[in-house]
């Protein structure tokens, strides 16, 4: 018998969000058959950002998001010369 990957379930809580002229895009996803979620946000340069931790429902993950836009605003998302690029 084929084993199946299983589906990506996204959340209703993923959404493009704009704040002081950044637009970021915030994904909120778990596995089919699988309870936690991972979130993850992509910046207009397409550099995702995702959280090491997983979270037990999509609230919990969005007010994570939430909570680090608060503490060290939108533009932590942007790049900034701690990104290390893939070698080619």
């Amino acid at each position: 018998m084929i084993e199946r990957d299983p589906k990506i379930v996204e959340s209703g809580l993923s959404r493009t969000v704009t704040k002081d002229g950044v637009t970021v895009e915030v994904s909120i996803i778990r596995l089919e058959g699988e309870t936690e979620r991972s979130l993850e946000v992509v910046n207009d340069k397409n550099t995702s950002i995702v959280w090491d931790d997983l979270f037990a429902s999509d609230d919990e993950a969005y007010a994570e998001f939430e909570r680090t836009v608060a503490d060290e605003g939108i533009r932590t998302f942007l790049d900034s010369g701690k990104v290390i690029p893939f070698r080619r």
